[in-house]
């Protein structure tokens, strides 16, 4: 089937198509068509704003890490790492457990 018509049906349908997983798909044969559910609302998908960087990622992983006592830090950042993951203490010379 060419690119770009539907390649589905009993026989093949042959209309102008878009690219979905499970191949060239017109509207009437969708997915949610073949379901027999509507098609989903179209949303703003994944903005730049919503994915995560390898920056706040790896951010996070540290502060863990720092706040759990398993990387060396100074107090003040053991601290705040603490207080930015909900941490606290158990000991009362503010050693980390």
């Amino acid at each position: 089937m060419e690119a770009g018509r539907c390649g589905s049906g009993r026989e093949l349908c042959g209309a102008r198509a878009r690219l979905y997983p499970a191949g060239w798909r017109c509207p009437r044969h969708t997915p949610a068509a073949q379901a027999g559910r509507p098609e989903p609302e179209p949303g703003p998908g994944y903005t730049p704003q919503r994915l995560a960087t390898p920056v706040s990622a790896s951010a996070l992983v540290d502060a863990r890490a720092i706040a759990s006592g398993k990387r060396r830090s100074s107090t003040q950042t053991y601290r705040l790492a603490q207080a930015a993951t909900g941490r606290a203490t158990s000991s009362p010379n503010g050693e980390p457990r």
